[in-house]
């Protein structure tokens, strides 16, 4: 088979196994699970396929007209470069790495079949993202991926949280796609045609008469897809989902496509100053903000939802300093040891055997109990700690290395007061994130809650891939020597002041954690476990669980990060209330001008409305109370109006004459 063929059946056969697992999932059970994970597998190897045959150099291209449209045309097209290829061979191993975990930790989940359906759907989408060499594919794929989320997020539909979740992430992602899809028309229309090679070209040329207004509508739907500040408020409401969607979507789907979107457009947004400076600001914002919130959070499972905010925040700082190579590179290292983190928090809440156990104020003795999950996530928080030689520093120290390039005038694709902004933001949020990071296996491995019941050994599909993801999690970033063909031909390496900058900081923050740590834990009572019965948010149909009587969470004394925020722990705790600032400032007004709009429709349009019809009504009574029957009242009015017409004709002629 060519390489082109090869790479329309990378997206195609996910869809086909969606769509046959849709169809089957009721009338054939049995071929549920191997439809979710086989097609899945097999995008994934002929993603790997096309990458090698790829191999970091030209171009691959291909393209049909789609539909005659009249003005711009829409086309069919692949354009495959270096980055598309790692990118969708990223896709395709994280979306079967969470298929097959899947097997294992949604067994007995009776809505499986339309799970695993939508998850395959979802990773379509994804490649078709990836490949598309044009921009209205490419929206399709990008909106699929809206849709899907929705339906995933609210998987668990029966909890209020799963419900108010998926809403959010689709009403705050869609709030960004409407400027997006605004921003692509705009290019299109600069630019004469949808296909990304025409609009780099564009851009090359000189051919954008507005590329800051572009630029910046085009920034609002990636803040809302990769969760940049201010539209991330989504993204740890997200965690109500099941933790395999999750990991889906923090590694290898939904959030990556923002920063892909942009790597892939990256001269359009350098083609503006001020847009550069814009997606630093935000980046940097997102870095420290997600930093300070994570170190407040006591479910586990946002923790790790603000870490993917702050990771994605480095990925979009190296993209402000002009450096796609450092933002794609630490997308691919992140995707593998953030998929574990998911999972592994995934295996130590099916252990427990219930969705409740996720606050670290209430583990305790999972160390032993969950070796699998302990060793491969200590594998996973040293790689988003950036210690080295785990994937997360080479490729941290890459983002960290443009911005300080952009920083002194060394590259002048950014201002450098962007890259200054990226620099000093990210080697604060190397610091914050250790400390989360320790903070976090401190309360998971170490803690003093109350042990809930112990329901066995994991499933073998279940440990098996987390073993399979801590191996990238270690040595992916070791290839950093050999992907600069890949990565538009400049090195990715770390330089010396960066690398004793970040790690310097990195391990300050851990240290400085662990002994709030250490001084916390001798003074903090243990919990004390309280027997309870069928939690209603179960997980995997396990509901046995335990309530743990401890302290709220907010007032927990073992906590370092209460210690280490201070007066800041609250603010952060609540994600700094940017959701009472956006009910404020839009849900509020929203709702009052709908509700003046109620009052118009009853008060206003419905009084004439009624009256219209009241009139109607009204003349309908005079004409059937006149309607009698008796002729001689008929003969009487005929006679009536006979003459009043004759004295009215009289009337007139005279009125003639006269004149």
């Amino acid at each position: 088979m060519t390489t082109t063929t090869l790479a329309v059946l990378v997206p195609v056969l996910p869809f086909l196994g969606s769509v046959a697992g849709l169809l089957l999932g009721r009338t054939a059970p049995g071929f549920v699970r191997p439809l979710a994970v086989l097609p899945t597998l097999a995008a994934a190897v002929l993603a790997v396929v096309v990458a090698v045959r790829q191999g970091g150099g030209k171009s691959i291209e291909a393209a049909t007209q789609l539909t005659p449209t009249g003005s711009v045309p829409i086309d069919l097209s692949l354009y495959i470069d270096g980055f598309a290829a790692l990118v969708a061979v990223l896709v395709g191993v994280v979306a079967t790495c969470v298929q097959i975990y899947s097997t294992g930790y949604l067994r007995e989940d009776p809505r499986y079949p339309s799970y695993a359906a939508l998850v395959s759907l979802f990773t379509s989408a994804m490649l078709l993202v990836v490949y598309s060499g044009d921009l209205m594919v490419l929206l399709v794929g990008w909106e699929v991926m809206g849709i899907c989320s929705y339906f995933l997020v609210g998987h668990y539909w029966e909890t209020p949280e799963a419900r108010a979740a998926s809403l959010k992430a689709f009403l705050v992602t869609k709030l960004g796609d409407v400027p997006f899809l605004i921003g692509l028309f705009a290019l299109a229309t600069d630019a004469g045609t949808f296909r990304i090679t025409g609009v780099l070209g564009a851009v090359a040329s000189g051919g954008l008469d507005h590329p800051t207004l572009i630029a910046l509508l085009l920034l609002a739907g990636v803040a809302g897809k990769s969760a940049q500040f201010p539209l991330h408020t989504w993204l740890p409401d997200a965690m109500a989902g099941p933790t395999p969607v999750s990991a889906l979507i923090h590694a290898a789907t939904m959030v990556a496509a923002g920063i892909y979107f942009t790597a892939r457009l990256l001269p359009v947004f350098a083609a503006s100053a001020a847009a550069m400076t814009v997606l630093a600001v935000m980046a940097a914002v997102t870095m420290v903000g997600s930093g300070l919130a994570a170190l407040a959070q006591d479910d586990i499972k946002r923790v790790l939802a603000y870490s993917t905010i702050g990771q994605l925040g480095y990925m979009a700082g190296a993209l402000a300093v002009g450096d796609r190579g450092a933002a794609v590179f630490h997308l691919l290292s992140h995707a593998a040891f953030k998929a574990l983190l998911f999972l592994a928090a995934g295996t130590v809440i099916h252990a427990a055997g219930t969705n409740s156990l996720t606050a670290m104020s209430r583990m305790s003795g999972l160390a032993k109990r969950v070796p699998d999950a302990f060793w491969t996530m200590t594998v996973a928080l040293l790689a988003l700690a950036a210690i080295p030689p785990f994937a997360g520093f080479f490729s941290k120290e890459a983002v960290l290395v443009a911005a300080e390039h952009t920083a002194l005038g060394d590259r002048d694709v950014a201002p450098a007061a962007a890259g200054w902004t990226v620099l000093v933001a990210g080697l604060l949020t190397a610091l914050l994130t250790a400390a989360y990071a320790l903070r976090l296996w401190l309360r998971t491995f170490r803690g003093r809650g109350a042990e809930a019941p112990d329901h066995g050994r994991q499933p073998i599909a279940m440990t098996a891939v987390l073993w399979a993801l801590a191996i990238p999690s270690l040595g992916f970033g070791l290839t950093v020597t050999y992907l600069d063909d890949w990565f538009d031909g400049h090195a990715l390496t770390p330089t010396l002041t960066t690398a004793v900058l970040g790690t310097g900081l990195a391990a300050a923050g851990a240290v400085i954690t662990y002994a709030v740590w250490r001084t916390l834990a001798v003074r903090a009572p243990a919990a004390v476990p309280v027997p309870h019965v069928a939690h209603p948010d179960a997980e995997a149909g396990q509901v046995e669980a335990e309530a743990l009587r401890l302290p709220h969470p907010a007032e927990d004394p073992a906590d370092p990060g209460r210690a280490l925020l201070g007066p800041l722990h609250g603010p952060a705790a609540a994600g700094f209330h940017l959701d009472a600032v956006y009910r404020t400032a839009f849900v509020r007004p929203v709702l009052a001008a709908a509700s003046l709009v109620r009052f118009l429709d009853r008060e206003v349009v419905d009084t004439y409305v009624r009256a219209a019809g009241d009139s109607a009504k009204g003349l309908g009574w005079l004409v059937r109370r006149a309607q009698t029957g008796n002729v001689q009242t008929y003969l009487s009015a005929l006679l009536a109006g006979s003459v009043v017409l004759v004295i009215a004709a009289v009337a007139l002629a005279n009125a003639v004459a006269g004149a």
